[in-house]
């Protein structure tokens, strides 16, 4: 059960407009009366630390008490972030430049911080390299991540003068995404959020979500991308969804399936994500963002903070969250 401070907290904070726009969703969904639905979210977020997002989107209103605590919430979430992630080791991972540097045997790719680097030193990277991606190195969620190429521009000045007026002050080699990940869809490089937890020193696999492009350049779900989930051995077994909650069996563009399609090297992938989290221990609990690159897999970037991803209620057979495994590694 969650301290009085936390839910007083979570009260004062709470939309209480958007909590009303959610319980009349479940309303309609289910046939159930509205005051009925209020209840039950308000319950859930007692005894469950489950918001009403958490309620809407793990479908909670399709769960009994026993299955509801296998779900992992984002109340939950936040308590094993700040049990098990030391703050003080966080900039590993929130600069991206710091990252790439600590992580560079598991990043596999060629990067330039712009900050300390000369345009001499940049007109020599894109000799070697004519496709980059340059990003700011404090950016989140995709933001201000562009794909250049040489190419495109009448001299190298103009390319670098652009990416500085930017404000990307990190640039890397482009990924060569894998042709089986290009099959499924070509426009981005479609990775996976591969989550892992350090027990003893030692780095464990827990589980793995594959963000797929759908008509941008990037993967991310709130850019118009959507996301599904794979098994230990890869294969994705669930519909995936997008920000408007709408499920694909078959990508619309490429029409390549998606129920059953299987991440190519994802064992390798798994091996890489468990001894990158060796690196730093007192950050346990990361979510890798992963690309399967056609020369094998690497890591784009490491999260601290990592968001919930769970299988939804409608899609488990047996509606269990992601709990039972993470108890296997931890005290949650």
């Amino acid at each position: 059960m969650p301290s009085a401070k936390y839910m007083a907290a979570r009260i004062l904070k709470m939309d209480y407009r958007s909590l009303v726009k959610t319980a009349r969703a479940v309303s309609k969904k289910t046939k159930r009366p509205l005051p009925a639905v209020m209840k039950d979210i308000v319950h859930c977020g007692m005894k469950y630390q489950a918001g009403y997002n958490d309620y809407l989107e793990f479908e909670f209103y399709l769960l009994n008490e026993e299955q509801r605590a296998t779900y992992l919430t984002r109340g939950k979430n936040n308590d094993i972030i700040k049990r098990y992630n030391d703050k003080t080791y966080e900039h590993f991972f929130e600069d991206k430049i710091e990252f790439n540097n600590t992580f560079k045997s598991y990043v596999n790719r060629e990067f330039m911080d712009l900050k300390t680097a000369s345009f001499e030193d940049f007109r020599r990277f894109v000799a070697r390299n004519p496709k980059i991606i340059a990003k700011p190195s404090g950016g989140l969620g995709g933001e201000g991540v562009d794909k250049y190429s040489v190419k495109d521009y009448v001299d190298v000045k103009k390319m670098y003068d652009t990416i500085m007026a930017n404000k990307q002050d990190l640039i890397e080699t482009f990924v060569v995404q894998h042709d089986e990940l290009n099959r499924l869809y070509p426009k981005s490089v479609n990775t996976m959020r591969m989550f892992t937890f350090v027990k003893d020193g030692k780095g464990h696999f827990l589980q793995a979500i594959l963000k797929i492009g759908n008509g941008g350049v990037v993967d991310n779900f709130s850019s118009g991308g959507m996301y599904t989930f794979t098994d230990d051995e890869g294969v994705v077994d669930v519909p995936a969804i997008d920000k408007a909650d709408i499920q694909y069996t078959v990508h619309p563009i490429t029409g390549t399936d998606i129920i059953g399609f299987r991440v190519p090297m994802f064992r390798e992938a798994v091996k890489l994500v468990e001894r990158a989290a060796e690196v730093i221990p007192q950050i346990a609990y990361v979510g890798w963002d992963v690309a399967i690159s056609d020369k094998g897999p690497v890591i784009i970037e490491g999260n601290s903070f990592p968001g919930v991803f769970q299988r939804r209620a409608s899609f488990s057979k047996d509606k269990t969250g992601v709990i039972p495994r993470y108890r296997e590694y931890m005290d949650i």
